[in-house]
């Protein structure tokens, strides 16, 4: 019966922790280097896209742009970018505010 119970205790820890894990944003490094660096550059310089490095957005607006999109925006920010979750958005908008 002892061993019933730890087991029945470990298994909620367990799949408590794996629930926590999609909540964890990605490193926003890496999240930019896939998805945001071929238009905006490796260092945010500027490429096809403008350059971020240095920007006077906030990590909110950033944040904003990449979740919800915005119409004065050119493709692809003028929408949401599915790809990108909310918390990666979060993750990449405080990287591209250490740009400098």
């Amino acid at each position: 019966m002892r061993i019933s119970k730890m087991l029945i205790v470990f298994l909620v820890i367990a799949l408590s922790a794996s629930l926590a894990l999609p909540a964890f944003a990605q490193d926003g490094a890496a999240t930019y280097k896939a998805k945001c660096a071929s238009c905006h550059g490796p260092e945010g310089q500027g490429k096809i896209g403008p350059a971020l490095k240095g920007t006077s957005l906030t990590a909110d607006q950033i944040g904003d742009l990449l979740t919800k999109g915005n119409d004065a925006k050119k493709a692809p920010h003028k929408k949401a970018l599915a790809s990108v979750s909310a918390d990666d958005a979060k993750a990449v908008a405080t990287f591209v505010k250490t740009l400098k």
